[in-house]
């Protein structure tokens, strides 16, 4: 669906990312890392919402540059890690919203339309309240809203920064099982997630330290467990549970993690 290579972008005078590679398919992807890693950035660069100094970005096959905004928006929905969102609009006119990567700015909504929005509201579980206001909302639920938005557009693709901000834990549960439901569909979900727990949770975990890609693997692979206590100076070692599944728990007598370059 989607390859990166060797992207370097620098901001502010800092060189963010580091010839990052990374193919996206298929299935549940988290970027994980500490802070200042270059998590963000890297997502933005793969929705081409940030041009690398060096590298490029392919979407199926195509320079992602060479897409029309409406074509590559019907490929490849994007979610911020602070979604703009006007406090004014319902929460049905905001999902509504995802729509416009088929229809235009002038385009009436059809059945296809319809169905796509009520089936991301209830995906997200958010149709008890479509009538409501923005700024009536609580941060998760704003949240749930945005991510509605970006399912609405039925890309096979979804570029998504920190989902579940906000979220508590039962719908970080209910998240990550939607993750699991579109990765099945073959849909392509990548997020960036500072839950550790959560992000074990992916098919694939991408770790990411000043601004180079350090691990990429199963949750289950024993390097990419040893990269990730690595890269967060041992605050977090990495356990196989009695379900097989990863699991994390937190080292107290760590010492403090370094400042971000």
């Amino acid at each position: 669906m989607l390859d990166a290579k060797a992207l370097r972008i620098e901001l502010g005078g800092r060189e963010v990312l580091r010839g990052v590679d990374l193919q996206i398919g298929p299935g549940w992807t988290a970027i994980v890392g500490p802070n200042g890693a270059g998590k963000s950035t890297l997502l933005r660069a793969l929705a081409g919402l940030l041009q690398p100094q060096h590298g490029r970005v392919q979407l199926t096959g195509q320079a992602l540059t060479q897409w029309s905004a409406p074509e590559r928006a019907q490929r490849l929905a994007w979610m911020a890690q602070q979604g703009e969102t006007s406090g004014e609009l319902s929460v049905r006119e905001t999902v509504e919203l995802g729509r416009i990567a088929h229809l235009g700015l002038a385009g009436v909504p059809g059945v296809r339309d319809r169905e796509a929005v009520e089936r991301a509201l209830a995906r997200c579980e958010a149709q008890a309240w479509t009538e409501r206001r923005l700024h009536e909302l609580s941060g998760g639920e704003r949240q749930r809203v945005l991510l509605a938005r970006a399912l609405a557009t039925e890309a096979p693709l979804l570029l998504l920064d920190e989902p579940t901000t906000h979220l508590d834990a039962p719908h970080q549960v209910a998240l990550a099982r939607l993750f699991r439901e579109l990765a099945q569909e073959g849909r392509g979900v990548v997020s960036v997630l500072h839950d550790l727990a959560l992000a074990l949770q992916a098919d694939r975990v991408v770790v990411l330290s000043a601004g180079a890609v350090v691990a990429d693997g199963g949750p289950q692979d024993p390097a990419l467990q040893r990269a990730l206590e690595a890269v967060f100076g041992h605050a977090v070692r990495v356990e196989t549970g009695g379900c097989g599944r990863p699991q994390i728990h937190l080292n107290l007598e760590a010492p403090p993690c370094p400042p971000a370059p």
